[in-house]
């Protein structure tokens, strides 16, 4: 079993995956983020780490009080909230297995890079009823600082797996009735067919050079949502999973 860590440096190390592997945890910064967590999933945070004593919310469990200079030295955020909580990591993240419930809608994010983008796609993903979301080794990973702060508290909401196995889950997955549907800004099918898919796995590409040919071969369909060529070629890619997520949510 991982250990959890002690000192502030093994704090400082959650930011990179190795010390997430090695302890098994990772950090979750900002009142409102470790309240979500805190409702939802009570039983994954192991400590809180504060400058002043918390809010009564995150009373119960152990904490550890810590000064201003020894915050921001364990923080990897700009402007360090004060308080941080050490969350369980999932098991099974960086592995090729899907899970035995796997919902659905899921989304599959193939070399998105931008922690940011990532974050708030879980986070929207999870906002829109969507269970799990598959992403590739060359996307930014889920439980890094920035994407776990994107991510605003859900990154706990799905389930998620990051793996280069993702084309082996894809076809595991049309095998037992799954929709693929990619974005492409090529595509000729119209984004409302994601409202008529029972189970749909949506595939979201790389910011600047999109979905693999793999992928595509794969898909479906192929949608896109028009935008006037002359004032945009496109929608950047945290934008276009929300409009597409939310119209598959049949809202």
């Amino acid at each position: 079993m991982p250990s959890e860590p002690k000192s502030l440096k093994k704090y400082r190390e959650l930011a990179d995956k190795k010390g997430r592997l090695e302890y098994g945890v990772f950090l979750v910064e900002g009142e409102k983020a470790i309240s979500q967590i805190a409702a939802a999933h009570p039983d994954e945070i192991k400590e809180i780490i504060a400058i002043e004593q918390p809010f009564p919310i995150f009373r119960g469990y152990p904490l550890r009080t810590v000064s201003q200079s020894q915050f921001q030295y364990i923080s990897s955020t700009q402007t360090p909230k004060g308080i941080a909580a050490v969350v369980r990591l999932p098991s099974d993240i960086y592995t090729g297995k899907l899970p035995v419930e796997t919902g659905n809608r899921i989304l599959l994010l193939e070399d998105i890079q931008d922690p940011g983008n990532v974050g708030t796609l879980i986070r929207t993903a999870a906002a829109l009823g969507f269970s799990g979301s598959i992403l590739t080794e060359n996307s930014a990973d889920p439980f890094s600082p920035k994407c776990v702060q994107a991510a605003a508290g859900t990154v706990l909401s799905i389930w998620l797996r990051r793996t280069a196995q993702y084309l082996e889950l894809v076809k595991a997955l049309k095998q037992t009735g799954y929709v693929l549907v990619a974005a492409d800004v090529h595509g000729n099918d119209k984004p409302e067919i994601l409202s008529t898919q029972q189970k749909l796995v949506l595939a979201l590409g790389n910011e600047a050079a999109g979905l693999s040919a793999e992928l595509l071969n794969l898909a479906d369909y192929r949608v896109r949502i028009a935008t006037p060529q002359d004032k945009a070629e496109s929608l950047n890619v945290g934008t276009c999973g929300a409009i597409l997520m939310y119209l598959a949510s049949g809202q």
